[in-house]
């Protein structure tokens, strides 16, 4: 899938040549290696990944280490606030995140929350348990994913009479939602197979 160039990585789609990571954590890519959606998408996928990677990377060669009564050593802290900590290790197989709550006055740490190497997850998670966001402002894939066909049979069917405001609004919401489910044509697609699922079951 990927090759090594001296100082960038070339990353490959169906054998064919897609973008290059750069040393610091940047992509290039061409014009004509880029010609159709699902190559743009991809595109973009790796620089969803690299940005992320290179986003902790950074804290965790200058984050200080955490220190708590009966912890392995190596984690360090990324994030801390209102009680919760958001920590990273080093493993043989990438950084692994978990958050905590404060124990004991600071010492220890307990009711930890492992995400691996799931970084956007661990982020999430430390938001709401340190309440720096409210829990019931956010949605779930599966929500949102429902939000989204909700969106489309308002703005294609005939079943309300929409102003050009109004429907503006409801495509940016959809054009939202596709930037937050990377995955959202395949979760669609399966609610539609599960929906027919349902359909032929009903008329046997």
């Amino acid at each position: 899938m990927d090759e090594v160039h001296t100082d960038r990585l070339c990353i490959l789609l169906d054998g064919a040549p897609l973008c290059e990571v750069t040393e610091n954590g940047g992509i290039t890519y061409r014009n004509e290696d880029i010609n159709e959606p699902e190559r743009v998408a991809a595109k973009d996928m790796v620089y969803e990944i690299v940005r992320n990677t290179a986003e902790y990377m950074r804290q965790m060669e200058t984050a200080p280490f955490l220190k708590a009564d009966g912890l392995e050593d190596g984690y360090k802290v990324l994030a801390d606030f209102n009680g919760t900590v958001l920590a990273g290790v080093q493993s043989k197989h990438g950084v692994h995140f978990v958050t905590w709550d404060w124990a004991y006055g600071h010492t220890g740490v307990c009711h930890g929350h492992y995400f691996m190497e799931n970084y956007a997850g661990a982020k999430q998670d430390f938001a709401i348990r340190s309440a720096l966001i409210q829990k019931e402002r956010l949605f779930t894939p599966e929500q949102m994913t429902e939000i989204y066909r909700c969106c489309a049979d308002s703005v294609d069917g005939d079943f309300f009479e929409l102003t050009g405001e109004q429907e503006k609004m409801i495509r940016s919401v959809q054009q939202q939602i596709e930037e937050c489910v990377p995955d959202l044509d395949e979760r669609i697609r399966q609610q539609e197979e599960a929906l027919e699922q349902v359909a032929q079951q009903q008329t046997m």
